[in-house]
């Protein structure tokens, strides 16, 4: 099976990298910003092909007879079964706002440092034109399904993630893009994790829903790698065909078995996420 993956050089992509490389029969092919930085991969770069990816590049030139800055990328899809979209803008902190934070904290007044963004890495680039870049050349490809690693939240048009960096809207954004890759006629799964922590994946029971109900839940948190294991099990998986929910994971019964298989959760999970709802279409 051949699997292209964006956003290789992050968290969460890497470790799904390092997922299917775990296959031996899997030809695995991995988006980084530059070849420069493989050293510092999640995986063995020499067991996966690397291409670089200026998403900030490709963004730029989204819409564009010929943008240059996908060619490598758009090579790469050819007899792609799966493409597994794991890019997502990531905001930089403004250091000098955690003074106010501190200052509040003091007093007893609650507050968030404050965030701004790359040049060029604005979450309509890279998470709306960045993605649709994507997405478009997949199709061109004949990618057979797209996987998207998204978040939850999405259904909320003030949730705190919109706010962050100057109101910069990531998770309207994203839903975008979701619902582009809905309209695109490429068969999709997309996956909106809870919050992501960097814990082993396997030890926790994965719970799935829609539309962010999730969201009552306390902890509603998800290690990467289970999100990770969990984007591998869909590849493929007719249970996972244009499909969008949520997952968070939580802690097992005491004494109880982890049931992490995708195609039976996906099958217990009868409805998809409504994009009637905060649509961004």
């Amino acid at each position: 099976m051949k699997v292209v993956v964006t956003g290789a050089g992050g968290r969460t992509g890497g470790l799904i990298v390092k997922q299917l490389l775990e296959t031996a029969d899997n030809s695995v092919i991995g988006t980084v910003r530059s070849k420069a930085s493989s050293s510092k991969l999640q995986f063995d770069a020499e067991k996966a092909a690397l291409v670089e990816l200026d998403l900030a590049a490709a963004a730029a030139a989204a819409g564009t007879a010929d943008n240059a800055a996908v060619k490598d990328f758009a090579a790469a899809l050819q007899g792609a079964d799966a493409l597994v979209i794991a890019t997502s803008g990531v905001p930089q902190i403004k250091y000098l706002s955690l003074f106010g934070v501190i200052a509040g904290r003091l007093v007893g007044r609650k507050g968030m440092p404050g965030f701004t963004w790359k040049k060029g890495e604005l979450p309509e680039q890279i998470d709306w034109l960045g993605q649709k870049v994507q997405i478009d050349a997949a199709k061109a490809a004949g990618v057979k399904q797209v996987v998207l690693i998204s978040s939850m939240g999405g259904t909320d048009p003030e949730h705190f993630l919109n706010r962050m960096g100057d109101n910069a809207r990531i998770l309207d954004w994203k839903r975008k893009a979701e619902q582009y890759l809905m309209s695109s006629g490429v068969p999709y799964t997309i996956i909106h994790p809870g919050g992501l922590i960097d814990e082993a994946g396997g030890a926790k029971q994965l719970v799935l829903g829609v539309d962010d109900k999730l969201m009552a839940n306390n902890p509603r948190n998800i290690p990467r790698a289970d999100v990770a294991a969990l984007a591998v099990g869909c590849i493929g998986l007719k249970e996972a065909v244009n499909r969008s929910f949520d997952v968070i994971a939580a802690p097992p019964a005491e004494g109880a078995e982890l049931g992490n298989d995708p195609a039976a959760l996906l099958a217990a999970l009868q409805a998809n996420c409504d994009y009637s709802i905060n649509s961004q279409a």
